[in-house]
């Protein structure tokens, strides 16, 4: 008798990660990287534009949570428009190169010992849980234009 066994997202998720990261290509995304990617007028759109090319034919594994794309679209529909982010949402969501995390209750409680220590830094919160997810899940590169993540002891992508 053959048994289907039945995945959950989160299960899916958790194991698109580890595959990549058995193959050392997970890249952790920050709100910048996808902010500059999408404007043309973002000072780090050419270098984004670069990146994320070198990330497709590379195949990389990218992963963020919904933190940061909360951060993205609700920018995008405060400085272009609603239907421009919920296309972008769309787009990330249908994405087989992204996935999409959702840090739990404890991870953001752990997040405000990151949200202490770099306060003099003014990190935001949405970092903070970033850093947390990103050494939760051993994840050591960020594609991110804000040199918090290299504060926090994470390299820096591009």
């Amino acid at each position: 008798m053959h048994r289907t066994t039945i995945m959950l997202p989160a299960e899916l998720k958790a194991r698109a990660v580890k595959r990549a990261k058995a193959m050392g290509a997970v890249l952790f995304i920050d709100t910048g990287a996808i902010i500059a990617h999408h404007l043309k007028r973002d000072q780090h759109h050419r270098l984004a534009v670069l990146a994320w090319k070198r990330i497709v034919r590379t195949r990389e594994q990218c992963v963020t949570t919904n933190f940061i794309l909360n951060e993205v679209f609700t920018y995008f529909s405060r400085h272009v428009n609603y239907v421009f982010a919920a296309e972008r949402a769309r787009n990330i969501y249908a994405s087989r190169q992204f996935v999409v995390f959702r840090p739990q209750e404890e991870d953001e409680i752990a997040a405000l010992e990151f949200f202490e220590k770099f306060a003099d830094q003014q990190v935001s919160f949405t970092d903070c849980v970033s850093f947390v997810f990103m050494r939760k899940n051993k994840i050591r590169r960020a594609f991110a234009f804000d040199h918090h993540f290299a504060l926090a002891g994470f390299t820096m992508y591009p």
